[in-house]
């Protein structure tokens, strides 16, 4: 059975090499003096940065697992230097459960399910 937890930190480093990686250099993402004029007031993490977190998180228990399929959803913005819970459960046999949370106010920023080869 899967029940793994963490904790993280985002920090505007870690969106900037995402960014660079993944060719989204969104200013919503990597432009601080943009990003303060927005409804967020400040930037915001890529949605697939906190799902690699959830899936190196993942890889770190279960070396070598392959997805199937995957969906997941971003009702709320996590910011860089506000810590972020992460979670993955297996929920029946093949299939996970993936959330991440703020921690200081408990706001979902990624809900998700995979299915994995078992």
């Amino acid at each position: 059975m899967i029940d793994l937890s963490a904790r993280w930190v985002p920090t505007q480093a870690e969106f900037d090499a995402f960014a660079a990686v993944s060719g989204d250099d969104n200013a919503i993402h990597v432009d601080p003096a943009f990003s303060a004029r927005t409804a967020f007031g400040r930037t915001v993490s890529h949605g697939m940065l906190i799902y690699s977190k959830l899936w190196g998180l993942l890889q770190q228990a279960r070396p070598g697992v392959r997805q199937h399929l995957q969906t997941m959803m971003f009702p709320n913005p996590a910011f860089a230097e506000e810590e972020v819970a992460l979670s993955v459960i297996e929920t029946a046999p093949g299939k996970l459960a993936f959330r991440a949370m703020r921690v200081a106010d408990g706001a979902e920023v990624l809900v998700g399910e995979a299915e994995i080869e078992c």
